[in-house]
């Protein structure tokens, strides 16, 4: 594409800083380096129409993990680092909360439930039976038990008549965190390029130069902050991972409100209103979901309407408005990756399904990373 002398001056040329994603990372890094560089021109490149891989796209939960992903997480972290974790996820929803106000994120404390299935009585008794030792090893972040069994009230079936209630949790609006986040980015003269997508760059020492679908320029530092899709240019440790959503149609007299997570949270389901949103299933076939493809599957969306029917709204009909899915970043270990790559070129990444949360949090340490 041949660009004016206008565009090259104005867009393209002594550019300090090129955060790549904007999503809840990108700007959220785009608006600390503001703060501590004010006059530095900053460039963010995004390569959808909007923010590409689960900003957009995801649940809106302000949640910072199950009590069923926090035992999974002690079998393959310690002590030390789960409370690391969820502590980085409590700030990160702190910061998140006072950047942009909870009105404006429409944010509703109604608490989080885990339910369990019939056929996951092992699991179902480890969860109980845990709970005094989870509560104990949170108590020094929420000086509070976090985790207490109750009794059903929302006519689940098939499940055990306990849920594990979570009084810390809450939801957001998704689309409101992301339109609030845009703006308060062009107000600070953070510049913001859609449907540019970077398929190369070099580090020359000095700057770097990088590469998209339309032109080529320099920039002087560059930070990646695209989670789910930066393996494909970081070499990082780190997979994508595909889940798929569904929102049903308004719902007559829907006693549901809060966030629910089922099945280990591979599944998860919330309120908004009087509709049903509800997502995940990528454990049925974690090979397949492991795609940066915007797609929906038979296998997945079968399932998550069987759940639905069987499981979630056993006594109410329902009807599907709408499909779609989110690219999130994963790996072996839960700690994201924010670190320096070479002279010039940073990431923050690996998000593990908890961009809400740490999001935020990930941003500016990522341009803390910049001195």
């Amino acid at each position: 594409m041949q660009l004016s002398y206008w565009e090259l001056k104005n867009w393209f040329s002594n550019v300090d800083f090129t955060i790549v994603g904007s999503g809840i990372v990108g700007l959220h890094c785009a608006l600390e380096l503001r703060a501590k560089f004010p006059k530095s021109k900053i460039l963010v490149l995004e390569k959808g129409i909007l923010p590409q891989g689960a900003s957009t796209k995801n649940a809106g939960f302000a949640c910072f993990g199950s009590i069923s992903e926090t035992i999974d997480d002690l079998k393959t972290h310690s002590e030390e680092e789960v409370i690391q974790l969820v502590q980085k996820r409590v700030n990160g929803l702190q910061l998140l909360r006072k950047r942009l106000g909870d009105e404006v994120l429409d944010y509703k404390p109604y608490g989080g439930y885990e339910l369990f299935l019939k056929n996951d009585e092992a699991f179902y008794s480890e969860c109980l039976s845990k709970i005094p030792f989870i509560n104990n090893v949170l108590q020094p972040i929420f000086k509070a038990d976090v985790f207490a069994k109750e009794v059903d009230r929302f006519n689940f079936k098939e499940i055990f008549e306990y849920l594990i209630f979570n009084p810390f949790e809450g939801q957001i609006d998704t689309g409101n965190m992301m339109q609030a986040l845009l703006k308060e980015a062009i107000s600070n003269d953070i510049l913001i390029l859609n449907q540019q997508n970077v398929t190369s760059f070099i580090d020359n020492n000095s700057f770097v130069e990088v590469v998209t679908n339309e032109i080529s320029f320099k920039t002087n530092k560059l930070l990646f902050a695209t989670n789910g899709f930066a393996s494909q240019l970081t070499n990082n440790q780190l997979k994508p991972a595909r889940a798929q959503v569904l929102i049903t149609k308004p719902i007559e007299n829907l006693d549901i409100k809060g966030t629910f997570h089922l099945d280990q949270g591979y599944y998860y389901f919330r309120n908004i209103g009087n509709r049903i949103l509800f997502g995940g299933g990528r454990n049925l076939d974690f090979e397949g979901e492991t795609t940066t493809e915007f797609n929906q599957t038979e296998l997945i969306q079968n399932k998550l309407e069987q759940l639905l029917k069987e499981v979630i709204l056993p006594n109410q009909p329902f009807e599907i408005e709408h499909r779609w899915s989110g690219i999130m970043g994963v790996g072996n270990y839960k700690k994201p990756i924010v670190e320096q790559l070479s002279n010039n070129v940073y990431c923050g990444v690996r998000l593990g399904g908890m961009g809400i949360a740490i999001g935020s949090l990930i941003g500016k340490e990522l341009a803390d990373l910049l001195d």
